[in-house]
């Protein structure tokens, strides 16, 4: 495995005041390097999207340090946060969040588009990214006329395509029968991830379990285990 990518210690969050205040994530530390594909899993409840929206600079930490390639991420101006976020993470949500009035490939340009680069040239770079992930020939269909495995794909060639150092799945297979989400992390191991880029995936679905290279147990807000190297 490479250097590392994100260095969190004593990662703390709650929710309300006083005998309201509810502990989100509790004192948690971990590391993740480049080169790794690491799950965070457990129960509904257990702290796992909290933990990722503080580490992707979503949500501030009531304490604790998130350090992503040895910068403290919460120590940034408001315009530097937005700027890691644009250019240092790309997400892939649990329901895809593709734009159904969008051709396909206009839903994977956005993020470039975004970031200003001109409208022919981000097309462009689209169309590249998804004969990346095997969808060449539906570039031009809407979301509805893809199937769920397809939708997923797009997903993930929306979120490479800014090419990020970091890229975060939030339940990638909840929505996909057991044989399309192992396709979908075979092709996430052989294709996404190299040894310039992190991927964290929050799951409970054991069946993909076999394809990372860490596993992180979380409950109650707290790491209750770290498996490593498979």
């Amino acid at each position: 495995m490479g250097n590392l990518a994100i260095q969190a210690t004593d990662l703390a969050k709650w929710f309300g005041e006083g005998d309201a205040r509810t502990m989100a994530v509790k004192s948690v530390s971990f590391e993740a390097k480049f080169g790794e594909m690491l799950y965070i899993v457990g129960p509904s409840g257990s702290g796992k999207t909290t933990l990722l929206s503080m580490i992707s600079g979503i949500l501030k930490p009531n304490s604790g340090t998130v350090l992503v390639e040895d910068r403290d991420i919460w120590k940034m101006s408001s315009d530097e946060l937005a700027d890691f976020r644009l250019n240092k993470i790309g997400f892939v949500f649990q329901d895809y969040h593709l734009f159904p009035r969008l051709t396909t490939v206009e839903n994977v340009a956005l993020p470039l588009i975004l970031k200003k680069r001109d409208w022919k040239e981000s097309i462009k770079v689209a169309h590249e990214y998804l004969e990346i992930v095997g969808l060449a020939q539906r570039a031009e269909l809407p979301p509805v006329k893809l199937s769920g495995g397809e939708q997923q794909r797009v997903a993930i060639a929306r979120a490479i395509a800014s090419r990020p150092d970091i890229l975060i799945f939030d339940e990638p297979t909840a929505s996909l029968d057991g044989d399309t989400g192992r396709k979908i992390l075979e092709f996430v191991r052989e294709h996404v991830l190299n040894d310039r880029r992190c991927i964290i995936i929050v799951t409970h679905d054991s069946r993909i379990f076999e394809y990372a290279h860490r596993i992180i147990n979380m409950e109650d807000g707290r790491i209750t285990g770290d498996e490593h190297e498979k």
